[in-house]
């Protein structure tokens, strides 16, 4: 009796074990149908894959580490924007070739310095901290219209240049909002600071410009910066557009949301994506790499703890 109900029992266990191997691969075949369906679709919540685009520096045309792929805690990532009609690479002043290409495609002024000076500034934080740091850099577009949301950290540079549409400007106010940082670089002298805030001032109406005091958390993060100083960029250095830069001096600005919290930093006067992008040249100040770094390191661990 206990033989024949044990054979029984085990005959409805293995039933039961076919439907339900049954069950799942019809799920996987339904699974897999829809992955090649033509409603299979990503996630759009999640990052975009990596991408390179065109420099506008030949000089900034460098190979893709090998480890780009791999999955990290922290990358660095550059925001992508359309370039000011009245910019110093556009048609008015005689950079027509520039002017005329597709900023989603690169080439303009949001890939000053890029890749070179973002790649050189990953191995920095790869080195100077335990931030688990990937070798390559992100361009984000804000007209993905999730993508901005997964980078806690998005530096940009040649501000004088961008012009961000209404779509945009929202998006940028929402990722602020949502808890964001902004890391903004590179821009010189009066008419750059009135062309970037025709841009700020939409994205953060509300909220003013101020100078970053020294007892500010951001110069004490890693390092303590209370001695700072200009950093100049490799153009300067070769005197090159010197009605640019001669007789400016260095702004550490920011804005901060209700809570006091720092959200937009901001290195008016300086080119901090320069002394990235130049720190292993030799012909290149040290001192200015030596800054522009510290600079960095402390905005990326503020950004990832407050």
């Amino acid at each position: 009796m206990l033989c024949s109900r044990a054979v029984g029992y085990w005959r409805q266990r293995s039933a039961g074990i076919v439907l339900i191997g049954c069950v799942l691969a019809a799920i996987c075949a339904a699974a897999v149908i829809g992955l090649e369906g033509p409603r299979a679709s990503a996630d759009p919540t999640l990052p975009k894959p990596f991408r390179v685009y065109r420099s506008l520096e030949s000089y900034d045309d460098i190979e893709v580490p090998p480890d780009y792929e791999e999955q990290t805690e922290f990358i660095f990532a550059r925001l992508m924007y359309p370039s000011h009609p009245y910019g110093l690479f556009s048609r008015s002043r005689g950079y027509a070739e520039i002017a005329d290409r597709d900023w989603r495609q690169g080439g303009m002024s949001w890939t000053q310095d890029y890749p070179r000076a973002d790649r050189n500034f990953a191995l920095a934080m790869r080195r100077l901290t335990r931030v688990h740091t990937r070798s390559a850099e992100q361009p984000v577009n804000p007209d993905d219209e999730f993508d901005i949301f997964n980078y806690p950290f998005i530096a940009a540079g040649e501000m004088g240049d961008w012009k961000l549409s209404g779509e945009q400007i929202s998006r940028v106010r929402e990722y602020l909002l949502r808890g964001g940082f902004l890391m903004l670089d590179d821009f010189w002298g009066k008419a750059e600071w009135d062309r970037f805030m025709e841009t700020m001032r939409e994205v953060v109406p509300d909220r003013p410009v101020v100078e970053i005091e020294n007892s500010d958390a951001i110069f004490h993060m890693v390092y303590n910066l209370d001695e700072r100083y200009q950093i100049m960029g490799q153009w300067a250095m070769r005197g090159g557009m010197a009605d640019r830069w001669v007789g400016t001096v260095p702004g550490w600005r920011a804005i901060y949301d209700d809570k006091g919290h720092l959200i937009v930093a901001i290195t008016y006067n300086n080119d901090v994506g320069d002394s990235w992008e130049y720190a292993d040249d030799p012909v290149y100040p040290e001192r200015y790499s030596a800054l522009g770094i510290r600079l960095g390191v402390n905005d990326v661990i503020y950004a990832l703890t407050h």
